[in-house]
């Protein structure tokens, strides 16, 4: 969903990982502690590996991102999927550091660097190429996230507030789209 009508791919781009970034932070926000170091199966990951993962790709992929190959020879994915953080508090500051590092490397670019070539494991990428590689990477695990936060959610307390159109409310909610009582612009939604 767009945060509002626009042609540029690169304020695009940073609204759609500035969404996924809150709605992971809504799911999160929702989960019981207990349930951010919990896995659904032997085959599954805990919220806590699915975010130290996310942390470490973007840590590898963002820092230096013009100058530097996006599988910095310092990352060692393995052990992202071991030994998560702790605590709530240590899990959110690794989300953020992730974070951080990619809105300081998107931030200052402009359209004229989105046909620049990086390269990710030596293979060459546009700029372009890259930031939807990641879109796509991100949304993935963050529904990830969302999946479990709710399972746990509902598991533990019995309830969950929707992160988009509640069951059964699609038809009400395009008619308050239709008659400007709501929007489906993402930035609105997550206020």
């Amino acid at each position: 969903m767009p945060d509002h009508f626009t042609t540029s791919y690169l304020k695009d781009s940073l609204g759609l990982f500035r969404y996924y970034k809150k709605l992971g932070e809504r799911a999160m926000k929702q989960c019981p502690d207990e349930g951010l170091f919990a896995t659904l199966d032997a085959e599954s990951n805990s919220i806590a590996v699915i975010v130290k993962h996310i942390a470490g790709n973007m840590r590898s992929r963002w820092r230096d991102f013009l100058t530097t190959d996006g599988e910095k020879p310092d990352r060692c994915r393995d052990t992202e999927f071991e030994e998560p953080p702790m605590t709530r508090t240590e899990l959110m500051a690794l989300w953020e550091a992730g974070w951080r590092y990619l809105f300081e490397a998107l931030e200052p670019l402009t359209e004229a660097d989105l046909g620049q070539t990086v390269t990710i494991r030596t293979e060459p990428h546009s700029v372009m190429q890259a930031i939807n590689r990641q879109i796509a990477h991100y949304a993935h695990h963050i529904g990830q996230i969302l999946f479990a936060a709710k399972h746990f959610a509902i598991v533990k307390t019995g309830k969950w507030d929707s992160l988009s159109i509640p069951r059964g409310q699609s038809k009400k909610f395009t008619a308050e789209v239709a008659t400007g009582q709501k929007t489906q612009r993402w930035s609105e939604q997550l206020k």
